[in-house]
């Protein structure tokens, strides 16, 4: 049986969001993996890797009800079926990848509180989020991590584990930042990963990599083999080889 909610107001300005519940999530006080596309596709890939990996069961639908882009095929346009789902596996909930993100600030703020309002209702003990740090730097190696969290303590206590902390003072836009915002006003821990990439235009297997890696210290589980990432890097690395990188300033998505 399938339950369905529709957000239609929201102070004074019209917004469509379909909420479709499809069936309750078997789970005890789980972590909550909540991230959206984003610059690298940092965050639907690691949503999809973990999903994939983790075997989850879709218990939720979001979807918006007017599109934000169409898609040119070359001469006609289709019309994109843009959904997102939250799925569950043992004590873990994990929301979002896919494609694209809510078209308004009003949708996007809706889809935050919805997230809120399942970790409420499920008991969640902390909600993780996860992104691309464009940095105009020159990579050494593999990517970095860098995280922030929604408080100074926890923040101290991430420290303890060995893990770098985000570097500078800056502005995180989009879903794959303003849950964390959602989650401090509502008093639920909450932990960003951002980590390193120079081309944000072309999916970062290995930045996607890192925060997995990074995820899996901060968690003491583990998400799946990650050598099919160092796969695919190498397939996009080898079909970029000689294009200009033009840098810009380091900023998160």
């Amino acid at each position: 049986m399938e339950l369905r909610d529709k957000v239609l107001i929201i102070k004074g300005q019209i917004t469509n969001v379909d909420f479709i519940q499809k069936g309750e999530p078997d789970v005890s006080k789980p972590l909550l993996i909540a991230a959206m596309q984003d610059m690298g596709d940092v965050g639907s890939i690691v949503i999809d890797f973990i999903n994939s990996n983790l075997n989850t069961s879709v218990f939720r639908e979001v979807q918006p009800s007017y599109p934000a882009y169409v898609i040119d095929n070359g001469g006609y346009i289709d019309i994109p079926e843009e959904k997102w789902d939250y799925r569950y596996a043992k004590d873990i909930i994990v929301f979002g990848g896919g494609s694209g993100q809510p078209s308004s600030t009003e949708e996007l703020n809706v889809l935050c509180q919805d997230v809120i309002n399942i970790a409420k209702k499920y008991s969640v003990r902390f909600i993780y989020t996860l992104g691309g740090f464009h940095t105009k730097n020159p990579i050494e190696g593999e990517p970095k991590t860098f995280v922030t969290t929604t408080s100074k303590e926890l923040t101290e206590q991430v420290k303890k584990l060995g893990i770098l902390t985000t570097p500078e003072s800056s502005i995180i836009t989009g879903f794959n930042g303003l849950i964390l915002g959602f989650a401090k006003m509502n008093g639920i821990q909450g932990i960003g990963l951002y980590a390193e990439l120079n081309q944000p235009k072309l999916p970062q297997y290995r930045s996607s990599k890192s925060i997995i890696k990074t995820l899996e210290k901060m968690t003491y589980r583990r998400f799946g083999d990650t050598s099919e990432l160092d796969t695919m890097a190498k397939d996009v690395e080898s079909h970029s080889h000689g294009k200009r990188f033009d840098p810009d300033q380091s900023y998160f998505d």
